[in-house]
């Protein structure tokens, strides 16, 4: 199949890597033409669960309208806080109406924003489906390599009514991949919005001092931190229960996920100290760190939206929010708000009509 993959970051070139693996055609395309020029010599490095060695991806580009031309379906790979613009992007370039697109992630309301940033520009919206989270865990070492210290095993995926088509195609995909219910359930499975906040909030203070220069799912894991995201993981458990789903906490998740041990405890929070694939992961480098900028704006943010409207009160995740804007003090961020997700003035039972009947 011939597949384009958005991004060239740490998930673009993962997903390139084991789409190519899996014998697709596989095109890169990145808007930077300097990300993807460390590719065009010679090809993506890689090492990890996925294996080791270096492939060529059918394709390169910085071009959108050239790099849509021949392909059937896209994978979106990109730092979510990016998928109004490429929603808008690829309306523009005249994507259609039929080729599936793959959000790999969605993370929190990834397909309410696409829809509605892709329908600001074309009336025609083409079949959508997210994953909770990034397939992997991967770092690029080199700007021409990519390490893949994690994939996952259980991965959940959910799209609008009208998204079928790239539902089964990103269940076909992606090993592991499978049908969730509806977008509630993937929004709200999205665990960096429960692991990433209480950590780089309450360790602010040590990434700024050091630069990040400690493990952040590690030495970031104080008690403290945990009693933090323990409560914030009780207040999505309870929106998604107010929302007719039953999800298990963030290290339950994580467990299916493979990124904490098969059989640790639920409810043992200590136990993303343990998981192999994020345990030498540095803590961000400064408040301009993506577990900032889009774990809070784009995680929590559009938690918050949902959990309103489901009549659920949200105080810690309100109060990191906050601490976050006050400390960051940069002015205007994307955030994927109620306006951003087409949410203004929706009611629980409009939320619930949106997604559709769920499935699981």
């Amino acid at each position: 199949m011939r597949i384009l993959v958005i991004g060239a970051g740490n998930g673009g070139a993962a997903a390139a890597v084991e789409l190519s693996l899996a014998g697709h055609e596989v095109r890169l395309y990145a808007r930077s033409a300097s990300t993807l020029e460390p590719f065009s010599r010679d090809g993506i490095g890689f090492a990890g669960v996925l294996g080791e060695g270096r492939l060529r991806p059918y394709g390169l580009g910085s071009d959108l309208a050239a790099a849509i031309a021949d392909v059937e379906a896209a994978v979106v790979a990109l730092p979510v806080y990016a998928h109004g613009a490429v929603a808008r992007a690829l309306a523009e370039a005249e994507w259609g109406a039929t080729r599936p697109i793959i959000l790999n992630p969605g993370h929190t309301g990834g397909v309410f924003e696409f829809e509605t940033a892709y329908r600001t520009v074309s009336d025609e919206f083409p079949p959508v489906a997210e994953f909770s989270t990034l397939a992997y865990v991967a770092r690029k070492p080199q700007p021409d390599t990519v390490n893949v210290t994690g994939r996952a095993k259980a991965l959940r995926a959910a799209s609008l009514p009208s998204g079928r088509a790239a539902l089964e195609l990103a269940c076909a995909l992606f090993p592991g991949a499978y049908d969730s219910g509806d977008v509630i359930a993937t929004g709200l499975s999205n665990v960096n919005m429960i692991v990433h906040p209480p950590g780089a909030m309450l360790g602010a203070s040590w990434t700024e001092a050091t630069g990040g220069d400690f493990t952040f799912y590690v030495q970031g894991m104080t008690p403290g931190v945990m009693h933090v995201m323990r409560a914030l993981d009780a207040e999505r458990i309870a929106v998604a229960t107010a929302l007719g789903h039953t999800l298990p906490t963030v290290i339950g998740e994580m467990r299916a996920l493979g990124t904490v041990p098969a059989d640790a405890d639920p409810n043992d929070y200590g136990a993303i100290a343990s998981g192999a694939a994020n345990r030498s992961i540095k803590a961000p480098d400064s408040l301009d760190h993506r577990y900032y900028v889009e774990d809070f704006g784009h995680g929590l943010v559009p938690f918050t939206v949902i959990a309103r409207i489901a009549g659920v009160a949200t105080p810690v995740a309100d109060a990191l929010i906050a601490l976050c804007a006050i400390a960051r003090s940069r002015g205007e961020v994307p955030t994927r708000g109620a306006a951003e997700m087409g949410l203004v003035g929706c009611s629980r039972d409009a939320l619930l009509d949106r997604v559709g009947p769920a499935k699981t």
